[in-house]
């Protein structure tokens, strides 16, 4: 199935944003981190006021995707750092995996890396979320250290830094 990808730019499409954020984060990460953690983290980077910030004074750009069904499948949000483009959220609903969603929004990312000569592609994930890294590492992703950051409130990002090198056309 063909996906469709939009960037978010209304007040709507950042609620709908915020709305799936916390639907599949308390679905996806509640084996990996505490429903605390999740909270604080959807409250922090993934609300409606944080996401606005973002797009708004920190550019980045969130992209919605939607399937041929006319539903939203999932969202990811990216910028643009020092040639390269960092992937700081990419994330699909449960009903949605496996079905070759996260290699369409991949391709969409490296085509615009190639738009706008961009030469890799990098992210950090919890180095306790297997299956994500396996579909990284599936789409040719390295991982290249380890990262533990404080975010606040007595909680910690223990992450893999991964990237992909994007070749030019």
């Amino acid at each position: 199935m063909e996906l469709r990808f939009s960037q978010v730019n209304t007040a709507e499409e950042i609620a709908e944003v915020a709305r799936l954020a916390a639907e599949i984060w308390h679905e996806h990460y509640v084996s990996i981190i505490t429903v605390a953690q999740i909270d604080y983290m959807i409250e922090k980077f993934q609300s409606v006021p944080a996401i606005t910030d973002q797009i708004h004074h920190q550019g980045y750009e969130y992209y919605l995707i939607h399937n041929g069904e006319g539903s939203t499948a999932g969202y990811m949000s990216a910028r643009e750092e020092e040639g390269k483009l960092f992937l700081s959220k990419f994330y699909i609903g449960k009903e949605y995996r496996g079905r070759s969603y996260a290699s369409q929004a991949l391709a969409f990312l490296e085509k615009l890396c190639q738009d706008r000569n961009l030469t890799h592609i990098w992210l950090t994930v919890n180095r306790d979320n297997e299956t994500s890294i396996a579909v990284y590492k599936k789409k040719g992703f390295r991982t290249l250290r380890g990262q533990m950051a404080d975010i606040g409130n007595g909680f910690v990002m223990d992450d893999f830094i991964m990237e992909k090198e994007i070749p030019v056309p």
